[in-house]
């Protein structure tokens, strides 16, 4: 049986163990370009099998909170290049989760302060971050509007120049991030897709910028340091499929012969319940629907591990357990999972915006 603290290969990338740090927004990158504190926070959780940044918007369309690092500008991509120096002088692994919001952003976010994109013309019941005098503040999401079908191509290009733009920045890989409600998952649900051209109504065709934007991302660097995260029942930002199963067997057996590095899969409602009374989901299934199409990247799983459960999911079948917001009040995690305790409590008044505080000045162990 594999353990967590055992070395493993994940597509091109040789990880030291199977623990993996989960992306976690932390709002500290003024002006979307990040900064040198930025580098110390990943590089004191080095120790981690893998670290995956902060949500990081493929463009400035894509920006959907105030203060979120970008991967689209030369500013952005030098600034990421000592975080990246930072991490693997420490010893570390890094990949960066490429993000557009869509619909989940505000006027005031958005290029010449215009509406937010979609699938379709409906706005997302759900909050984001601007900053109003000096504070990071939640604030109702704006009205978008509909992508036009000649703008899609043009997303699929910046999630390609951002994969590139990751390489150059030192990055070991890039996780799509597919889930939570953000675009590309806009495009697959049902709730929020209700487009009737050829990437809307059935599930083949609302998968079709999923399958586009890996298919690209890909092809410019490499399957083999290619992620993608999933999330088939999450309710986060007002997302919802009548029908998520055969959605996501769908979508798991047309990236089995892409020679992913790994899946990444939440598990339930994101930073909540495991399962969800009205939305259940077998993800064993899922994980059986993507191997028996030969699919073979590392599978991940994530939301509300500990110790005891990351081990139980191993032993299920899984390959890697990503953790979240244990990393943030806990730095040398991997070393606590190891010694069974003692562990930080988070401060969650810290979580966005600011310095050091709450970032920076968790203590690890002597």
């Amino acid at each position: 049986m594999s353990t967590l603290f055992e070395p493993v290969a994940v597509g091109d990338l040789q990880l030291a163990n199977r623990v993996v740090m989960a992306p976690l927004t932390r709002n500290r990158a003024p002006g979307a370009v990040p900064t040198p504190l930025m580098a110390t926070y990943y590089s004191q959780r080095a120790t981690a099998g893998l670290l995956v940044t902060e949500a990081t918007p493929v463009s400035h369309q894509g920006q959907g909170y105030a203060d979120v690092p970008g991967l689209y500008a030369p500013e952005q991509i030098a600034g990421w290049q000592i975080v990246t120096k930072s991490v693997h002088d420490a010893g570390g692994k890094i990949v960066v989760q490429l993000w557009h919001v869509g619909r989940v952003s505000h006027n005031d976010l958005q290029p010449g302060g215009g509406a937010p994109v979609a699938p379709s013309a409906i706005r997302a019941q759900t909050k984001t971050v601007l900053i109003v005098d000096g504070v990071p503040t939640f604030v109702d999401t704006s009205e978008p509007r509909a992508l036009a079908l000649d703008e899609l191509p043009g997303i699929v290009k910046d999630f390609r120049q951002a994969a590139l733009n990751a390489v150059e920045a030192g990055f070991d890989g890039v996780e799509i991030h597919a889930a939570n409600g953000y675009l590309i998952d806009q495009f697959l649900k049902t709730g929020s897709n209700h487009r009737t051209d050829a990437y809307g109504g059935s599930i083949e065709d609302r998968a079709r910028l999923l399958i586009e934007v890996v298919k690209a991302v890909t092809d410019a660097i490499g399957g083999g340091r290619t992620g993608i995260r999933l999330s088939p029942v999450t309710p986060a930002n007002d997302v919802v499929d009548a029908d998520p199963q055969p959605l996501f067997d769908h979508v798991v057996r047309q990236l089995a012969p892409m020679n992913l590095a790994y899946l990444h899969l939440i598990e339930g409602a994101t930073g909540g319940p495991r399962e969800i009374a009205d939305r259940p989901f077998d993800y064993a299934a899922l994980r059986a629907a993507y191997r028996a199409a030969g699919g073979k990247a590392a599978w991940m799983v994530n939301n509300g591990y500990d110790l005891s459960l990351a081990e139980q999911a191993l032993k299920d079948g899984a390959d890697l357990v990503a953790f979240g917001k244990s990393f943030i009040a806990n730095p040398d995690l991997v070393e606590r999972l190891r010694r069974g305790g003692p562990f930080n409590t988070p401060d969650r008044n810290t979580f966005y915006g600011g310095g050091e505080q709450g970032y920076t000045d968790y203590p690890a162990l002597a």
